[in-house]
Order: structure tokens, then sequence, then C-alpha cells
């Protein structure tokens, strides 16, 4: 936009803020002008008022926009002002006039960018100004609506037509139908020939070994036809002759194509050739050996385009580049089409051009002539950019997607328009024709394959691998893919990086003898077996069609921890009384990694070998070889093994063994000391005791109870377990049994710390029932679980067994209890008997006085309807007697059970009309007598379900409740409407004899008693119309004439009552009928005569008061058109017969003013020339052409036609001759010899005219008299 020249006289372009965008630019096109100075700048007399830095140029015509807007709003008010309170018009206009001049006079001082208006249009402006300063303040009158609607006409203009529909006026008088056709005749010359005039592209290949090149003849029989032939590869040129005998073989075969039997049509020669190369036409004879006229055409015949794949190798890894060619033969420019499916999915379509390679090619140009070459000789023409010429295109795109990849050849178009489709070559005529080519290879497939991923998972540099020696381990190997968790199926080679333990650096690096080493993975599960400790690092994986990623972490130390040992050393366990020894304290040194497994055996003599074990953590512990039984016993340490090497390890080759003879000091102990014993009172204990030593012992115990000590002795004790027996304990409380001390046969006595404890129940258990609001009796809800109280004395737990007395032959229940207060749960009413309890410990007693307790159920609510006159029973329901609709009734209900009762009933309509309803509702009735209101609002049968019953006590169970059902009949209220509420009823002044019926519909049951009301607009008092015993529910009102009056009368119903009684009394502003008698109107027509044409307008003058209906038919269809003055114009837009049958006014629509008005609209003569088409003759010099006219209308026609001449594309025809001509027929044939363009511009018939030239600005057509 900024590099757009303007004019001197056009508006200054804005100035902009900054454009940094299109600074560089400018910058670098435009030549480095120094910046003027601060006095230069400040001297420009173009630069504006207020600087563009404070507000630029768009802003400020914004705000002379918004204050020249505040002025013509101001102006406005002072208008309205001048008209509300007639103020001084002549100060107004001469404030106004001084304000614009001040504004517009001022407005270029501020110099703002289109808004520097010279003077000239400043004064206009000035002037236009002051005139609508003086038509606002003057108050000059402005016919605007005349304006307005001669300005509206000019884009919508319609009129109501005879059909009763808005046409354009128009399209009715202008209708261009009406003449049709026209003939052009062309005087020939003597005869041309054309080479490929279509100009058709054509190729040969191995299977379209010939083509036929059409030769146009138009009005020639040529005698010798030369093509020039110029060889593509070669640029040599030939000159093909082609003679009267081959010449008359070509015609008889163009003779049968369907077109070359017209004889006044070209004929098209079709000359077989099978070379490629340039052809043209050269030279024509005809039969008088003179040349023909030669239209300069050239026409190619090049090899037909073919294209085919280099295949490349069909497997690549996701992410590589496809990298594989198109190889095209074909004439350039070339277009290339092919498609691209990834894993079955069509990925789109690719359309490849390739631009010849010499520049003076046409082909890449469009064709403004036949001409291929220049129109002189083609002798040393160069036609080398014709060649087909063989191209590959390289295709790298990016493999994103893992699975089968397909590249298709679809399309290949040379630069002559020859196309090859391979897309459709399985078809039968397409694999014929392209065989050769589809034999080379049209498709590229590739197999997309994932990349594997490769790290180590459970073993990095910080946690490495512990390994026993000797033993392998598989690398902890995982394996996956770019696209999914797990790597594909098959082989994986992977290679890695190992150094031996002894080589690693201190760093965890690889040292120099680093060896790299390959292994084939054959499935994810096999894994890689390692001996050898070391660093690990894996360095490539490569499935079998791609190298993988390595990820971390990639390395991994195997150690080799050294294999456990162990040493000891003992030490003797003395005894301190006999001094003999009693064990060894063994010190074990084991070196390793923990947690150790020791296993040793022990044997004493003469007995069996006794495997023994001690794992331990630590790598020092302790341990005690003290046997309880005297005797020589060895000891050998078998094997060790640890958290590594956890195959145990011999440790016989050291030799670990030890050996004592062992004699124990004597000792006892209880077998069972825990937990405690418990027993009742009054009864002994008896305890088990183990003796260690040699036999026999003798053993102290002493009993303790409440502070008092009682020692025992036993002596002679033989056996090594012996039962102790205490005497009766008749005391309650806890009693200490401790052993003191014992002696065996050595007679070293030893001191004992044995002590048990026994408790004895201070009493015997106790079972009772307890009290409920003081008494053993209790009333609660049926079903409901009940929790008897109980009273327990004893030790938790207790085991009672009780029974229902009501339930005879039944086992007792039992029951564990845990709390003394504890409760039994029942569920069914009774008298419930405590049988036995046992306590913990001892059985117990019963209290006879409080071993039973007695259980009943609360009665439940239910409710029913008392009989009566106006209600009775009816099988299992209860039916109420009929009501009117809208009355009051109920039905009082009683209940039995505890206050306040709550209740649910549903209640179900089938109403008379209409679907059926069904609602719930819900009240409480605080005492036993409720009574329930009936619904009467809606008329039908109507059911009351109580359904749902609960009291004080008992909520609603369906299953101990039966529903209680309450039917009742509600006759609907009658009802009685006029079928037509609101309307008027029309009555004519001379048609009251016959009067009319006003229908009434009446809703109920028959018979029906109805009155009605009539009452004239003139008088207050009206008349009543009594009409009993109607015994439909449609009936007939017929309006005595005797109450009718000229004038307006409404009627209105009173009151209707049916059969049972149900009456509706009607409201004052109910739905009523009015009753007018008036007059009749009238309708003369304006013009006497009866004949129209098309486009004409009919009017008539009515009589009457509007708005007015006129009833006319047409066409034989009555219709109806609303009239709102006294005038009705119709325009005849269809021919036909126009009748005016009746005509309504405002005051009787009804009645109508029978009469009969005809005129008849004649068609308008049409005339068709060469069947109304437009027809084009060839003839030859001196010849003559005939021209056929078909006229419609009515006989005679009188037309005038006339003949223009032929002028160039883009240039008006001119006349040149007109003639007028007349028909007794309905056609006419003239012959013409003469060339232009013959057609009619007007016709007339016996009534109407029609022409397509407008006189004087007046309509083409007229009724003719």
């Amino acid at each position: 936009m900024n590099g757009t020249p303007r004019l001197r006289s056009a508006y200054p372009s804005t100035p902009q803020k900054g454009n940094e965008q299109n600074g560089a630019e400018a910058a670098a096109s435009l030549p480095r002008v120094p910046l003027p100075t601060l006095s230069t700048r400040q001297q420009d007399p173009q630069a504006p008022l207020i600087p563009f830095n404070l507000i630029d140029g768009p802003q400020q015509r914004l705000y002379v926009a918004f204050f020249y807007l505040g002025l013509t709003v101001w102006r406005l008010c002072d208008y309205y002002g001048l008209v509300s309170d007639e103020t001084d018009s002549l100060w107004l206009f001469m404030k106004w006039v001084a304000i614009d001049s001040i504004f517009l006079y001022g407005l270029p001082g501020l110099k703002i960018p289109w808004l520097q208006w010279s003077s000239t249009s400043i004064t206009m402006l000035f002037v236009g100004h002051a005139i609508f300063d003086a038509v606002l303040m003057f108050r000059i009158p402005i016919p605007l609506e005349t304006w307005l609607i001669a300005f509206t006409r000019m884009f919508y203009d319609r009129e109501i037509a005879v059909s009763e529909r808005r046409v354009k006026p128009a399209n009715v008088l202008h209708n261009a139908s009406l003449i049709l056709g026209k003939q052009i005749i062309h005087i020939l010359p003597e005869g041309s020939a054309t080479l490929n005039p279509d100009q058709t592209s054509f190729c040969v290949d191995s299977f379209t070994t010939s083509v036929n090149l059409p030769i146009q003849l138009n009005q020639t029989n040529p005698i010798l036809i030369e093509l020039l032939r110029v060889d593509l590869d070669t640029n040599l040129n030939e000159t093909m002759t082609i003679h009267a005998k081959e010449i008359r073989r070509l015609k008889t075969l163009a003779q049968k194509h369907p077109l070359g039997r017209d004889a006044a049509a070209p004929r098209y020669l079709q000359y077989p050739v099978k070379q490629t190369g340039l052809y043209r036409l050269q030279r024509v004879v005809d039969e008088s050996k003179l040349e023909v006229q030669r239209r300069l055409s050239d026409t190619l015949v090049v090899h037909c385009p073919s294209a085919h794949m280099r295949t490349v190798a069909e497997t690549k890894c996701i992410g590589d580049l496809s990298n594989f060619y198109l190889q095209v033969d074909a004439t350039p420019p070339i277009n290339i089409k092919y498609s691209k499916l990834v894993n079955g999915q069509e990925s789109g379509h690719a359309v490849l051009s390739i631009p010849p390679q010499s520049p003076m090619s046409p082909l890449a140009t469009q064709r403004s002539s036949g001409a291929l070459v220049t129109r002189g000789s083609v002798a040393n023409v160069d036609v080398s950019w014709a060649r087909s010429q063989s191209t590959g295109i390289s295709l790298n795109e990016s493999l994103g997607v893992s699975g089968s990849w397909q590249y298709s050849i679809d399309e290949v178009q040379d630069g002559c328009g020859n196309i090859v489709n391979y897309a459709n070559h399985r078809l039968a005529d397409t694999q014929k024709r392209h065989s050769s080519t589809i034999a080379a290879p049209l498709e590229q497939r590739f197999s997309v394959h994932e990349r594997p991923r490769i790290a180590l998972r459970g073993c990095d540099s910080q946690h490495p691998l512990r390994v026993p020696k000797g033993k392998s381990v598989r690398l902890p190997i995982q394996l996956s893919s770019t696209g999914r968790d797990i790597a594909e199926h098959g082989t994986h080679q992977i290679s890695y990086l190992f150094t031996p333990s002894m080589e690693v650096l201190p760093n965890q690096e690889h040292g120099k003898i680093a060896v790299l080493e390959e292994f084939k993975l054959e499935s994810h599960a096999a894994g890689h077996e390692v001996y050898e400790p070391g660093l690990y690092t894996l360095q490539s994986v490569e499935s079998a069609h791609c190298t993988g990623e390595v990820l971390e972490p990639s390395a991994c130390l195997l150690l080799n921890p050294p294999e456990p040992t162990l040493s000891i050393e003992t030490q003797v366990i003395p005894d301190r009384c006999a001094g003999n020894s009693v064990g060894l304290l063994v010190d074990l040194d084991l070196t390793g990694t923990p947690p150790f497994r020791v296993s040793y055996t022990e044997r004493r003599r003469g007995g069996p070998v006794t495997p023994r074990v001690v794992e331990t953590h630590l790598l020092h512990t302790q341990l005690e070889l003290r046997p309880a039984h005297s005797g020589h016993y060895r000891y050998e340490f078998q094997h060790i093994s640890d958290a590594i090497y956890q195959e145990p390890r011999s440790l016989r080759d050291e030799r670990l063994s030890l050996e004592q003879d062992v004699k124990p000091p004597a000792s006892a102990r209880f077998l069972d000391a825990y937990p405690a014993r418990k027993t009742c009172i009054g009864e002994p204990v008896s305890l088990g005791i183990q003796f260690l030593g040699d036999a026999p012992w003798k053993v102290e115990y002493e009993l303790v109870h409440h502070g008092r000590r009682q020692k025992r002795k036993i002596d002679g004790i033989e056996n090594n377990i012996y039962t102790l027996t205490t005497d009766e304990l008749n005391s309650g409380g806890e009693y200490s049994l401790a052993l003191t001390a014992v002696t065996d046969k050595s007679g070293c006595k030893v001191s004992l710390e044995q002590e048990t404890k026994i408790e004895v129940a201070l009493q015997r258990p106790k079972a009772a029932f307890g009290l409920i609001e003081g008494q053993r009796t209790i009333s609660a809800l049926e079903d409901k679980k009940v929790k008897l109280p109980l009273r327990l004395q004893g030790e938790s737990p207790w085991t009672v067994q009780y029974r229902n007395l009501g339930q005879a032959g039944e086992s007792p229940v039992t029951k564990i209890l845990e709390n003394t207060n504890d409760e039994i749960e029942v569920k069914e009413a009774g008298t419930y008997e405590i049988v036995h309890v046992d306590d913990a410990t001892c059985p117990g007693n019963v209290d006879a006085a409080a071993n039973r307790f007695s259980v009943e159920w609360i009665p439940r609510p239910s409710v029913h309807v008392s009989e009566s006159v106006a209600i009775e029973l009816q099988q299992d329901r209860y039916v109420k007697k009929g009501i009117c609709e809208g009355d009051e009734d109920a039905v009082d209900l009683a209940f039995t059970g505890t206050p306040p009762f709550d209740v649910e009933y549903s209640h179900h309509v089938r109403p008379e009309r209409g679907s059926q309803s069904t609602s719930t509702k819900k009240f409480t009735a605080g005492i036993n007598l409720a009574s329930v209101r009936m619904e009467t609002t809606e008329a039908g049968s109507h059911q009351y379900k109580i359904s749902k019953l609960s009291d004080l006590s008992y909520n609603h169970n369906p299953r101990k409740f039966s529903p209680v059902v309450i039917e009742q009949r509600v006759h609907s209220t009658p009802m009685a409407t006029f079928s037509d509420g609101g309307k008027t009823y029309k009555y004519c002044k001379e048609e009251e004899a016959g009067g009319e019926n006003v229908p009434i519909s009446l809703k109920g049951s028959p018979p029906f008693h109805l009155e009605v009301e009539i009452r004239h607009h003139s008088s207050s008092k009206p008349e009543l119309v009594t009409i009993p015993n109607i015994e439909s529910h449609q009936y007939n009102l017929h309006i005595p004439h005797r109450l009718l009056a000229l004038g307006t009368h409404a009627v209105r119903i009173r009151k209707v009552r049916d059969v049972h009684g149900c009456q509706r009394r009607m409201e004052q502003g109910a739905p009523h009928v009015q009753v007018n008698v008036a007059e009749v109107p009238g309708i003369t027509a304006q013009e006497s005569r009866i004949d129209y044409c098309v486009g004409d307008r009919i009017s008539y003058t009515l009589s009457g008061l509007p708005p007015f209906n006129v009833f006319y038919t047409f066409q034989g269809q009555e219709r109806k058109a609303s009239v709102s003055t006294t005038n009705f114009r119709r325009l005849a837009e269809k021919p036909g017969e126009f009748t005016i049958t009746a005509v309504t006014d405002q005051r009787s629509v009804d009645c109508k003013a029978h009469t009969s008005i005809t005129k008849v609209i004649h068609e308008m003569p049409s005339v068709r020339v060469s069947k109304g088409r437009t027809a084009t003759v060839d003839i030859h010099e001196g010849g003559e052409a005939e021209i056929l006219f078909e006229f419609g209308g009515v006989l005679p026609f009188e037309f005038t036609y006339t003949r223009s001449s032929n002028p160039p594309r883009g240039k008006k025809p001119q006349v040149l001759d007109t003639k007028s001509d007349i028909s007794y027929e309905h056609t006419k044939s003239i012959l013409a010899s003469d060339e232009g363009i013959y057609e009619v511009v007007s016709i007339k018939d016996r009534f109407c005219a029609f022409s397509t030239q407008r006189v004087q600005g007046k309509s083409g057509q007229k009724l003719l008299t």
C-alpha cells in the first residue's frame, strides 16, 4: 500500500506512529537521507496543529466526528423545541449558520489528514448545511413519503394479480418468452481443412502401435493431402502424402460414423500414424486443383507416459527415511500422483510436478493457437522439448510409525495431456493396455520395526551382584521397545564391556584391559549367564532388523564374597556343690556374609545322634552346651553356610569336635505352672513335677494362703515325673504353691525357685432374671427382638440354658455370656425359664424366685369404614353414592391401635376424558376417628385405597395390613358452549324470513334443560328462551325472528342442567355469539369493455362500508379477495374468464350481493423462430435458407422482423433491415439469401400485441380494438 503512487489531488496518507516491521525493508530499498534538523521540522507548513506524537491522525478524525455528531444532536434538540415551544425561527437559523461556518471553515486549520478540503468543497458543504438549517428552522415541508414510495418501487414493485398472489408487473408486461428464437445465416467461404481441431492428445507404446489423427474438412472435397512430420529424436522432417484413393477410403469410413451422415456438417477423416513426431497439415488440394484454406494447427504424437518404482530393501526401522525413487518416462511437464497406506489406513495422496528441462517448451505455457512452433518453415525447428524424458524422483520421508507402509503410483500425466491411470490397472481393459508398464513395480512396501531398548534391572554400581565362587548368575537384563513396554519377539544381539574385578578402577570405571563380548538372546526369559567377577557394562543391542538404545542403569558389578569359616574355643562349666562338670561354654568366631547357619551333632554315649543348628547374625557368638542328663557327650561341627554360600560347606576337614563328661545337679520344676490353676471351693488340686539328677529324690514345698504358710516334704521319689496333690481347699481366694528344695542321690540339696498360682472361687455361680420397670413382664412390638436382663454371679464366661414354656418338647437354648448383667435376646412371645448355669470354673445354681420372665405383644393398628345409607360394602370394597362435580363430600374412618395414626392412601382417577392419574396423599389422625374429604373437582370414577397405616407403636407392615378400598362416581357438571364461540352470525335484511341456526355443544348426561339470554345492543332488558328435554349433545338454536331487530344482538347461555340434577350457571363474561342484521353492498366496473390482455389492469368501484370481500371465479376456480378501500383492481396475470360473483362489506360479511360481471383475459400472441432456438445455417454465396415462423394466439397475425449484422465478439449487432408481414395461419415460411441475424421484434393478433421495443417510454403491449 505504501508503494502505490498517489495523485496530487488525492488525500494525503495517514502518518504512522512507527512501522518497525517495514522499516528494515524500506532501509534496504531507499537511499540514506540525513534527518532534518529540529528547526527544519518546526517550520514544516504541512505539520498538523496537534502533533501526531500526542494524538495520531485516526484519533483526531474520530474526535472531529464525535464533535460533529454532538452538534447534530444539539441541532435536532433545537428543532424539537421549536416545534413544541413555538420559538423564534430566524434567530435559530442565524445561530446554526454561524456555528456551521465556524466549524467548516475552521476545520482545515487543524491540518488533520483527509480533512484538509479545498475552499470550493468547504463552500459547497456550507451551502448544504445552510439549506438544511433553513428546512429545519423554518419547518419547510418535504414530500418524503412520495420520495420514499418512488425509491422503494425501484427495488420492490409488486401488485396483486387475478390469482390473488403478488407478482412483479414487469415480469408480466415484458414476457421475453413470447418472442423466442432467431436464425443466423452465414455465407461460407470456399472451404477449409484443419488437423486435429479439438487439440486431442495422442501417444503410442508397445500396445497402442498407431493412433488416428482427425482431419476436419469443411465444404471441400480434397484429392490430395500432405502432412509434414518432424521427428522428435532427430529433428528431421518428412512429408507424408495422402492420395485420392486413400482419401476416398477415409471418407467411406467417416460416413459410417453417425456425425458423418449429415451432409451439412464438417467431415472428419481419421488418418492412422505409427511414429511419434510433430504433425502439421502442409497442403490440401480440392477437385478444382486449388489449395484449400488451412487452419494452422500442430499435433504431437509422443510416447505414452509410464512410471515405476526403483525398489529398495523393504525392512526399515522406526525413525529411518524411506529413501526410494520414482522413475518417470514421459514428455514434460509431468504430473505424477501417488498414494500412501500406513497399517492398512489411507494416509493421503500427493502430486509431484516435473517441469521441462527446456525453458522454450510451449507445453509449459498456455497455448493461444493451435501452432506449437513458429508459423514459418519448420525445416530447422528444434522439437527436443517434446522428447520423452526419464526422471528419477527421490522420496525421503521419516517412517515414524511401526507396521506396514506402502507407496503406490496412482496416475501419471505428460505435458500433452496423456494420462495413464495405474489405480485401476486391475481392470481387464487397462491390464491389456498397460501390461508392459505394470510389469515394472508400481508399489514400494516397507515393514517398519520398533527399535529395541535394553537396561539392567536391580543392579548398578551401588548395588552389585554377589555370587558364590564358581557359580554363575544371569545378568538382570530388561528388554523393551520404542513403541511398547516389552521387546519384540526374536533374537537380540547384545554386546557388553567386561573388566575383571582386580582391574576395575577405584571410581568403578573400566580398566585398560576391558574386553568387549557379544552374545545372542533368543528370548526375553532366557537371560545370559556370567561367571567371572568384575564390571559388566552394556554397550549395544540389535534385534533381527534394527539397532537399539542402551538405557540406564547399564553397568553392573559382580562380586565373589569370601567363603564362610568357623573357629571355636571352649570353657568348662563346673558344679558349685559337687565340683563336677555340668557343661561347656563354646565361643564361635565366624567370617563371611551374615546371617550364618552352623550345624553340629550331639551324641550321648550309648545314645542316638541328635542334630543341632545355630543361627546368628553376629560374627562372634557363644554356645552353651549343658545337657540335662549325666553322661559322656561328643559334639561335632558338620557344616556352615551364610547369605551368599547358602549351600552348606563341610567342616569335617577342620575336625572341629568337642567331648565332655557331664553330671548335672539335682533339679525339679512344675510341668504346667502357667497359667494359674482355677478350681472350685472345697476341691483339691493336682500338679505334675519333673525331676533332674539321680533318683531317688526328696522334694520340699510350701502352700501359702492369706499369709499362712504350710510346709511339706515328700521322700523316696523314684520316677522323674511325679504328681503332687494338695489337700481340699476350703477357703476361697489365691493360693501359692512353691517348690523350695530338692535332693537327689548325691545328697546335695539344691534350692529351687519354682512357683505356681491356684485361684479358688469364693462361692458357687448363680443366675436369675432382672427387672424391667419393677417387674418381670414386658409388652413389646410384634416380631421385635426383646432383650431380657440377667443377673449373674461367678466368673466369666457363663453358660446359661433357658427355654420357652409355651414351646413344649423343644430343647433348652444355650447361651455363652460374658457380663454379670448380660441379656438374652428373644423374638417370640411367652414365658421364659432359666434351666441351668455354669461359670468358667464351676457349676452353679438358679434363683427359684426369679427364674421366669413373661413377654407379650402390643396389638397392631387397624381401620374400618362405618356402613350407612350413603355407603355400603360390596365384596371387598366400599362403594359410596355418586355426587356432582364440585360438591362437597367426605367419608368417616374409625381406627384401633395407639394414636396418633399415620395414614397413606392413593387416589386413582379414571376421568371421563383424558388419561388416568394416581396421586398419593397422607394425613395424621390424632384420635381414633377421622374424616377424609372426597375429591369432586374432576368427573369420573374415583378410587381411594388406604395402603399404609401406622400408629405410635407400629410402622406400616404390608404383610400384616389389608388395604381398604373406597369407590365413588363423580358426575360431571353439564356444560353448554357455542360451537363457534365469539362468532358473529350475519343476517341479511332481505333474508330475514329464512333465519339461521346457532349450534350449541352440550356435555353431560341427557336430557338437558337449557336457558338462553338474547340482548339487543340498544336495550338493557334481555329476552330469555328456555329449552327443556334436549336429548342429544348437539343442539341447533333457532332464534325467533320476533326477538331480532336491525342491528347487533348478543346471545349468551345462562345455565344448563342434566339428568343427575347437576347444574352449571354460566358467568357473566362467558363466551357468547352475536347476531347482526345489516344491508348488502354493491360493485360496478370502471370500464365497459369485456376483452382484456395479459398485463392489463381490471378495475371496479365498490359501494358499502369497507373492508369488502369480493368473490369471483377465474379459470374455473372460485376465489376471494379482501379490499380495504372502495376501489378493487387486479393485474391480469394469466388468460382466462374473470367473473365477479358476489361482494360483502363490513356490515354484512355473510350477506352476499350476488352479481355476474364477466371479463375475458386473452393470452398475448407469441412467435417462435426456428422452433424457438438460435439456429445457425451456413449457405454458399447465392444460396437461400428457409426461415420458419410459428405463431400462437388468435388469427390473423401481423409481425415485424429485422436483419442484423453478425458482429465480432464484444460488439452489438446493427439493424440492417426491418420488414413487416401478415400471416393468416399459425405457421409461415420465408426464404432469405442475405447474411445476418433474423429475429422478430413485434407480434400482434386479433386482440393483443407485443413488442420487444419501447417507444416513448410506453409498454411494448396493447389491446387491439
